[in-house]
């Protein structure tokens, strides 16, 4: 009786979790296009993560740390800013801003064959419409490279997180 008793709570508390939309993942387009997911560790905190491939081709993974403003007196949407890292994986090519020996800033391609590391700022907004388990984004940030170079590059994505 006991261990059916534990079973019961146990369900009953993951689903108190789900219904809180605690949990919620989907897809993404953009840097990176791919896989999504979010963790909602306070009312306006979250812990978002993306796998998927980078706009010129190599897997990335990112993983954010998310502070949301309800600057609009809504529950439907709010604005977002966070900070992160992303890992990168292969061949790539990307478009950086850097500064040569004569202190002209350019734009240029890199391709790398290894593993890559930055840390990146976003802000965006999401929308979760009424009485519907979606949750719909859309953000920008930059991209600040560390390894195996230095350069920042523009970061943005769209897209929808389902919460069952």
């Amino acid at each position: 009786m006991k261990k059916y008793l534990s079973v019961i709570i146990v369900l009953l508390l993951a689903q108190s979790a789900f219904a809180q939309r605690e949990f919620g993942f989907g897809i993404t387009l953009g840097d990176p296009t791919g896989l999504t997911v979010k963790f909602w560790t306070a009312a306006d905190q979250a812990i978002d993560a993306d796998v998927g491939a980078d706009y010129f081709g190599a897997p990335r993974i990112d993983v954010d740390y998310l502070w949301h403003f309800y600057t609009f007196r809504s529950k439907i949407a709010s604005l977002f800013a966070g900070m992160g890292g992303s890992l990168g994986f292969g061949h790539t090519r990307s478009i950086l801003f850097y500064t040569d020996d004569d202190y002209h800033h350019r734009f240029f391609y890199r391709a790398n064959d290894g593993l890559g590391f930055g840390v990146r700022a976003l802000f965006g907004i999401n929308v979760t419409p009424h009485k519907t388990p979606l949750e719909l984004y859309a953000e920008v940030g930059v991209l600040v490279g560390i390894i195996p170079g230095f350069g920042a590059a523009p970061d943005f994505a769209v897209g929808v997180r389902f919460y069952p």
